[in-house]
């Protein structure tokens, strides 16, 4: 038997939350019901990706349901510790509304800011003062260590900056790239599989750190990077058919010519 709610030709957010109460009931999803932070938790990296598409490809309407979506995720994890009696949405929302007034003095209070480096100064100084925290290490641990590794890189990167830990230009980034660059490559030579790997971890890390000076997103310029690998393989294998080659057949100087044409084709 259907559960008895009153439909409406707008919603609004205490109806999410009324919605997935019961859909956590016993007269509601079966499904629903079962679910744990743990095995829900992907559901909102990948909800967060998908908005984040929304919003490469400029699709306005698409985001608007993606954002949904994650909101749905939020409001499911609050609803369990509803249950659980420790927090519920509204300690979410009230927790949030706390922080943001606290950490902007330069908004809700006196504080005097000259420009937005100042405005993250502030941030992080708060934010060590309302956690606790006693050193700039405790500002860079507090990087989550589940986000990309490439983004989580250029976050550590970015909180060291803002303590004068860094180049001072491009010149000196790209100098160090070119250093563990050198560095890889020895280790490559003596077969040294641990250090390799770790030389590599080194190589990607100053990459991103390049990344930052020429003010581009390390995380958004690979995964160009793959669209146009992928863009440039399928000419190769189009070029390839054309002659009635199949790519199996070729061998790698055969390949980089195609790979050379494509690229000569496509830019």
């Amino acid at each position: 038997m259907p559960v008895n709610y009153k439909q409406k030709d707008r919603y609004e957010i205490q109806d999410l939350i009324e919605i997935m109460r019961i859909l956590r009931t016993p007269d509601g999803c079966p499904w629903d019901r079962e679910q744990t932070h743990q095995s829900i938790r992907s559901n909102l990296l990948e909800e967060t990706h998908e908005a984040i598409e929304a919003i490469n490809r400029n699709d306005m309407k698409l985001l608007c349901e993606e954002l949904g979506d994650i909101l749905l995720q939020i409001v499911f994890h609050a609803q369990i510790e509803q249950e659980n009696n420790r927090f519920d949405f509204h300690d979410v929302v009230d927790g949030i509304c706390k922080k943001l007034i606290v950490r902007h003095p330069h908004v809700f209070a006196d504080v005097d800011v000259e420009n937005s480096g100042q405005v993250l100064e502030n941030w992080d100084k708060i934010k060590r003062e309302t956690k606790g925290g006693t050193s700039q290490t405790e500002l860079l641990r507090s990087v989550p260590k589940s986000l990309p590794a490439l983004m989580r890189a250029a976050k550590v990167q970015g909180r060291a900056a803002r303590i004068g830990f860094d180049w001072p230009e491009a010149s000196g980034a790209l100098s160090a790239l070119e250093s563990e660059r050198r560095e890889l490559e020895e280790a490559i030579a003596d077969g040294d599989a641990q250090k390799m790997e770790e030389e590599l971890g080194d190589l990607l890390f100053s990459a991103v750190n390049v990344s930052r000076f020429i003010d581009c997103d390390a995380e958004q310029s690979l995964t160009s990077a793959c669209d146009k690998f992928i863009k440039r393989f399928e000419l190769v294998e189009s070029l390839a058919a054309d002659k009635g080659i199949n790519l199996a057949d070729l061998d790698i100087l055969e390949l980089d010519k195609l790979w050379e044409k494509a690229k000569s084709i496509n830019g």
